[in-house]
């Protein structure tokens, strides 16, 4: 390799190195507007507060239910009162604890996308959610005097064969869980994942996160990871190899009648060349193209 070779491939290496550079600063970028949602504004604060003097209101509400439920309602009861009691507290219960679990889930989802991102914050928000209409439900039944044994037995079995039928979905969702609140990496980082049951060590910048998959950008493109194999790799932030210096090019000795590689010609050569021809042309001037 010839002198120009070596230095046009340190050319394109120090090129491919801003490139690099500028490409992480972009990403760095997006993280930023990715995170945004968790800005602490005064709007930001005010509503945050706005929602938790809701969710104080409903649960009171919600409590003056339920005792007022358990103390006088009786839905089996052969007096009228006891009845209505018993449906008005329920109804009442119902609401409130819809309005306080839309509170909180909420609130705690804002507090997580401001300590992560958001889409950890989405994934609390959705299981708070998932978690407080559960217990308004059950609570509800049991201020109506219905037995929730069977449906808890039949809650249950259903768990256990849907928890068969999508268990490496599940998988991934609590997996997805642990890394967005652990943040072993995050939006924009060139991390370096060893993992035998993904074929060894690779790669990549991370583009995305969610419940199932890590969207990776590596040398063969883009690539979503499963959560559960991610939590179950060795994940750290990707150094780069060092870059070898340019090795020294020894000096060849050419013989004198080897063939010489196709030049293209000298421009000033062939300027020089059509001057002289001109001028060979001219009364006065010299036809073998020397000086005039």
């Amino acid at each position: 390799m010839g002198a120009w070779e070596t230095t046009w491939a340190g050319a394109w290496r120090e090129e491919l190195r801003v490139s690099d550079r500028v490409l992480r600063r972009g990403l760095r970028h997006l993280r930023n507007l990715h995170r945004r949602n968790g800005e602490v504004t005064p709007a930001a604060v005010e509503e945050q507060r706005a929602a938790a003097a809701v969710a104080a209101v409903a649960g009171a509400f919600a409590l003056a239910a339920v005792v007022a439920g358990s103390w006088k309602g009786d839905v089996h009861s052969a007096a009228i009162e006891p009845q209505v009691v018993a449906w008005s507290s329920a109804a009442a219960f119902t609401v409130a604890g819809v309005v306080l679990t839309r509170r909180l889930a909420s609130m705690l989802g804002h507090v997580v996308a401001v300590r992560t991102i958001r889409a950890a914050g989405n994934a609390v928000r959705l299981l708070t959610s998932i978690v407080g209409y559960v217990v308004v439900l059950f609570t509800a039944l049991g201020l109506l005097s219905v037995s929730i044994a069977h449906i808890l037995t039949a809650g249950a079995l259903t768990g256990v064969v849907l928890g068969i039928a999508a268990q490496q979905s599940l998988g991934n969702v609590f997996a997805g869980l642990v890394l967005l609140l652990a943040r072993p990496f995050t939006l924009g980082d060139h991390v370096r994942i060893r993992s035998g049951s993904l074929g060894g060590i690779f790669d990549g910048v991370v583009l995305g996160m969610s419940l199932t998959y890590v969207t990776l950008s590596t040398d063969d493109g883009l690539l979503k990871v499963p959560n559960s194999a991610m939590l179950a790799a060795a994940v750290g932030p990707y150094k780069g190899p060092a870059t070898p210096a340019a090795p020294a090019v020894p000096a060849v000795p050419v013989a004198a009648d080897a063939p010489q590689p196709d030049l293209p010609p000298d421009p000033f050569k062939v300027l020089a060349k059509r001057a002289d021809d001109a001028a060979g042309d001219v009364p006065g001037g010299r036809a073998d193209g020397g000086p005039v």
